[in-house]
This record gives C-alpha cells, structure tokens and sequence, in this order.
C-alpha cells in the first residue's frame, strides 16, 4: 500500500469516528468521577445496626419501589437486587448487603446511566436517606 493510500485510509478512520462520537448522547458532568476511590466508596456504602440480612433485602426491594424503581433482579445468596428506572435516562442500582462484624450490615449501592457508573452523591443520598428511614422503622416495629 502506498504512503498515499495509508494516509487516505487513516483520515478515513478519523474521519468515522469523529462521526460516531458526535452521535453520542451528552453526559451530565456528575457522570465524571470523584478524585479518589475512598470518595466513592464513601458515597456508595452505610452500615446498618442490625444483622437481620433477609429484612434488609426485604426493606431494600421496598425502598426501590418506593423511588420508582422496578426489581429486575435478586439474588439472595449474593445478598444483592438491582432495580432498573426510566427517567432521562435508564437509571439502574445495584444494592448488595454484607455481614459487617457479628450486629452490623454493610449496604453498597452501585448506580449507573445505562452502563455509565454516576459519581455524584445524589442518587446514593436519596436512596440511603429513604434506606435508613425504612430500616428505623422496621426495627420500631420489631420492638
């Protein structure tokens, strides 16, 4: 192949995905990640002052409904559901609980754009906020 072809074909090349890329959807800003993974986990994760694993899942399905989201799956022996919701974009959280010591659980959430994870604390604040709500209750009620 000539130098002539070689360079007609990588203009090509550029060419096309420069197309391709301006065909992509605009991600908000809150879409770009935090400075450190501390941050992140930080923002994903609370501890729960109970080691009642199956209410927790019973209470996390609950919550998700309640924030317009629809169970997609769960899977009790992983400890994790995930809920899918349809606003601007398709929202999906993934919840998963783990034994945190011998009394506590350890709830993270994981929620992404399609498949883009989101950085921004505000989908974890108003999940966790309603989680801690619910889990006060049910543990009122217990009593």
């Amino acid at each position: 192949m000539s130098c002539k072809a070689v360079s007609l074909a990588r203009t090509g090349a550029c060419g096309l995905i420069l197309v391709l890329l301006g065909g992509c959807p605009y991600l908000p800003r809150e879409l770009e990640p935090l400075k450190s993974q501390l941050e992140i986990v930080k923002i994903q994760s609370r501890t729960f002052d109970t080691a009642d694993r199956d209410k927790a899942l019973r209470t996390i399905i609950a919550v998700l409904q309640d924030l317009g989201f629809v169970i997609d799956t769960g899977d009790y022996a992983l400890g994790s559901v995930t809920g899918l919701k349809v606003d601007d974009y398709l929202l999906k959280m993934t919840v998963t609980v783990r034994p945190h010591g011998t009394s506590k659980l350890l709830v993270r959430a994981d929620a992404r754009y399609h498949v883009t994870p989101i950085f921004d604390s505000g989908p974890y604040q108003q999940f966790f906020s309603a989680l801690a709500r619910a889990m006060f209750l049910e543990a009122r009620q217990a009593d």
